[in-house]
């Protein structure tokens, strides 16, 4: 629980408040962006919510917040803004929300497939959001994109009897999951599903493809909303910085509108600026080789 006896500098007075507890991850300011702002070593308030959105935004980031750094100095509705989550993003396509200190805040998606439910990546386990996707038809699958994001995977497998689907140069961080991946060729799998192994970040790092319209790429790529761009992260690629970006160069060759990261934004584009601004992506990757 945030400590109001904790308050990071620069924090606006108001109910809403970000503690020093904070591990900067971008959660809060992905979620509610008209109240939090990156503040060097923490986030903080930069203005307090006013309308009932502000106010429903701030709540989402306050419950989705890692390392529980958010809180309110008067009564807040988490208890009821929480049972929005898995929040909708677009047709069948969920943000799970209550991002996990163990991914250092990364995010996680659900989507509901009628040949069974996915989790991208993991979530903090919540006996109260399993049964939120228990209601929604459970999980099959859990794609994890890299070892950086397994998060509480092994627990929901275990509560869903769900099968974990990893690479195997990333196997040692789940080594009890039930499909792994060798090799570097995309396949299909399933309809609508397309795994691309995308070696860069980590070398087993995968993407995953759902109907050549949502792209869920961990670590690999990343969307800036406030400049409409797309952007890789060179300060943290474990892997190989040239793997990456000859990685990024393949996936031109893919129609998607959605970029769905699990560090970094999401955004949408038109299938076509997508693919023109992954070529500008290479380019500038290219030359910081």
């Amino acid at each position: 629980m945030a400590d109001p006896l904790k308050i990071v500098p620069g924090n606006v007075s108001g109910n809403f408040f970000v503690d020093t507890t904070c591990i900067n991850c971008d959660t809060c300011r992905q979620l509610a962006p008209e109240t939090f702002v990156d503040a060097g070593q923490f986030s903080a308030v930069f203005h307090q919510p006013k309308t009932d959105d502000e106010v429903i935004a701030a709540t989402r980031a306050l419950l989705c917040c890692p390392t529980g750094s958010i809180g309110t100095k008067e009564r807040n509705e988490a208890k009821v803004v929480r049972c929005e989550f898995p929040l909708l993003i677009e047709d069948d396509v969920y943000y799970s929300g209550f991002n996990s200190p163990r991914s250092y805040g990364g995010n996680s998606f659900f989507i509901k497939s009628s040949s069974g439910n996915w989790l991208i990546d993991s979530p903090k386990f919540l006996t109260f959001l399993a049964e939120q996707m228990a209601t929604m038809g459970g999980i099959k699958y859990i794609f994890l994109t890299h070892r950086d994001d397994v998060a509480d995977a092994q627990k929901y497998a275990e509560y869903f009897s769900a099968s974990r689907i990893i690479h195997r140069d990333e196997l040692s961080a789940q080594p009890g999951a039930e499909i792994v991946i060798d090799g570097y060729d995309a396949q299909k799998f399933e309809t609508d599903f397309t795994i691309i192994p995308v070696p860069g970040h980590t070398k087993g790092h995968m993407v995953l493809l759902y109907k050549d319209k949502f792209l869920f790429t961990g670590d690999h790529l990343a969307f800036d909303p406030a400049g409409g761009h797309l952007y890789a992260f060179s300060d943290y690629c474990w892997y190989s910085w040239a793997e990456q970006t000859k990685s990024m160069k393949r996936l031109s060759k893919y129609d998607f509108e959605w970029v769905l990261a699990s560090h970094g934004d999401r955004g949408k584009l038109s299938s076509p600026e997508m693919k023109k601004q992954i070529a500008q992506l290479v380019k500038t990757m290219e030359k910081s080789e």
